[in-house]
Protein backbone atom coordinates (compact mmCIF):
# COMPACT_ATOMS: atom_id res chain seq x y z
CA UNK A 1 0.00 0.00 0.00
CA UNK A 2 3.16 2.41 -0.06
CA UNK A 3 1.93 3.91 -2.84
CA UNK A 4 -1.07 5.44 -1.08
CA UNK A 5 -1.42 9.12 -0.50
CA UNK A 6 -1.44 10.46 2.47
CA UNK A 7 -5.11 11.64 2.36
CA UNK A 8 -6.03 7.94 1.32
CA UNK A 9 -4.17 6.80 4.36
CA UNK A 10 -5.39 9.41 6.74
CA UNK A 11 -9.08 8.20 5.66
CA UNK A 12 -9.03 4.58 5.77
CA UNK A 13 -7.49 5.40 9.33
CA UNK A 14 -10.66 7.38 10.60
CA UNK A 15 -12.79 4.56 8.49
CA UNK A 16 -11.24 2.25 10.76
CA UNK A 17 -11.50 4.13 13.98
CA UNK A 18 -15.31 4.34 13.47
CA UNK A 19 -15.49 0.52 12.52
CA UNK A 20 -13.59 -0.05 16.22
CA UNK A 21 -15.41 2.77 17.88
CA UNK A 22 -18.87 1.40 16.75
CA UNK A 23 -18.08 -2.33 17.74
CA UNK A 24 -16.76 -1.42 21.02
CA UNK A 25 -17.48 2.36 22.23
CA UNK A 26 -15.94 4.46 24.33
CA UNK A 27 -14.93 3.89 27.90
CA UNK A 28 -11.77 0.98 27.55
CA UNK A 29 -8.07 1.69 27.74
CA UNK A 30 -6.24 2.77 24.66
CA UNK A 31 -4.37 -0.99 24.66
CA UNK A 32 -7.99 -2.21 23.51
CA UNK A 33 -8.43 0.56 21.13
CA UNK A 34 -4.88 0.32 19.33
CA UNK A 35 -5.30 -3.29 19.15
CA UNK A 36 -8.38 -3.77 17.37
CA UNK A 37 -7.37 -0.43 15.40
CA UNK A 38 -3.96 -1.93 14.36
CA UNK A 39 -6.35 -5.46 13.47
CA UNK A 40 -8.48 -3.40 11.42
CA UNK A 41 -5.12 -1.82 9.65
CA UNK A 42 -3.50 -5.37 8.77
CA UNK A 43 -7.07 -6.38 7.34
CA UNK A 44 -6.28 -3.42 4.57
CA UNK A 45 -3.54 -4.54 4.11
CA UNK A 46 -1.91 -1.51 5.62
CA UNK A 47 2.20 -1.29 6.36
CA UNK A 48 2.69 -0.08 10.16
CA UNK A 49 4.68 -0.15 12.73
CA UNK A 50 2.93 -0.18 16.52
CA UNK A 51 4.86 1.38 19.57
CA UNK A 52 7.54 2.84 17.21
CA UNK A 53 10.37 4.05 18.65
CA UNK A 54 11.99 7.34 17.67
CA UNK A 55 15.36 8.41 18.36
CA UNK A 56 16.19 11.96 19.19
CA UNK A 57 19.40 13.88 18.80
CA UNK A 58 20.16 17.00 21.00
CA UNK A 59 23.68 18.34 19.99
CA UNK A 60 25.75 15.05 20.42
CA UNK A 61 23.74 13.68 22.21
CA UNK A 62 21.96 10.64 21.10
CA UNK A 63 18.57 9.56 23.01
CA UNK A 64 17.27 5.95 21.91
CA UNK A 65 13.50 5.34 22.34
CA UNK A 66 13.35 8.70 23.60
CA UNK A 67 9.32 8.37 23.07
CA UNK A 68 7.11 6.06 21.42
CA UNK A 69 4.21 6.38 18.71
CA UNK A 70 1.10 4.56 18.99
CA UNK A 71 1.28 3.75 15.50
CA UNK A 72 3.34 4.62 12.81
CA UNK A 73 1.17 3.81 8.92
CA UNK A 74 2.91 3.55 5.81
CA UNK A 75 6.05 5.96 6.93
CA UNK A 76 3.46 8.88 6.73
CA UNK A 77 1.40 8.94 9.36
CA UNK A 78 1.64 9.42 13.33
CA UNK A 79 -1.57 7.69 15.08
CA UNK A 80 -1.67 8.44 19.14
CA UNK A 81 -4.20 7.06 20.60
CA UNK A 82 -6.22 7.92 24.15
CA UNK A 83 -9.07 6.97 25.74
CA UNK A 84 -9.92 10.22 28.42
CA UNK A 85 -12.65 12.56 28.75
CA UNK A 86 -11.21 15.43 26.51
CA UNK A 87 -8.24 15.96 24.61
CA UNK A 88 -6.40 18.90 26.18
CA UNK A 89 -3.37 21.26 24.89
CA UNK A 90 -0.93 18.75 26.03
CA UNK A 91 -2.01 16.29 23.91
CA UNK A 92 -1.82 18.38 21.30
CA UNK A 93 1.89 19.33 21.66
CA UNK A 94 2.87 15.76 22.14
CA UNK A 95 1.89 14.69 18.51
CA UNK A 96 3.07 18.13 16.99
CA UNK A 97 6.58 17.31 18.65
CA UNK A 98 6.56 13.56 17.23
CA UNK A 99 6.03 14.13 14.28
CA UNK A 100 8.23 17.61 14.55
CA UNK A 101 10.78 15.50 15.61
CA UNK A 102 10.46 12.13 13.79
CA UNK A 103 10.18 14.37 10.75
CA UNK A 104 6.66 12.76 9.50
CA UNK A 105 4.18 15.38 7.80
CA UNK A 106 0.60 14.01 8.98
CA UNK A 107 -0.74 13.04 12.21
CA UNK A 108 -4.05 11.84 13.32
CA UNK A 109 -4.94 12.09 17.21
CA UNK A 110 -7.84 10.00 18.52
CA UNK A 111 -9.87 9.79 21.34
CA UNK A 112 -11.95 6.78 21.48
CA UNK A 113 -14.03 7.75 24.54
CA UNK A 114 -16.07 10.08 22.91
CA UNK A 115 -19.73 9.78 21.86
CA UNK A 116 -19.49 10.17 18.46
CA UNK A 117 -16.06 9.31 16.94
CA UNK A 118 -15.73 12.27 14.82
CA UNK A 119 -15.38 14.11 17.23
CA UNK A 120 -12.60 12.41 18.92
CA UNK A 121 -10.58 12.77 15.83
CA UNK A 122 -8.22 15.61 14.91
CA UNK A 123 -5.59 15.80 11.99
CA UNK A 124 -2.58 17.37 11.81
CA UNK A 125 -0.43 18.64 9.14
CA UNK A 126 2.58 20.53 9.49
Amino acid sequence: MSDKKVNDITGEIVDASLKVHRKMGPGLYEKVYEDCLAYELEKRNFKFIRQHSITVEYEELIISNAFKVDLLVEDKVIVELKSTEKILPIHEAQILTYMRLSNTKTGLLINFNVGLIKDGIKRFVI
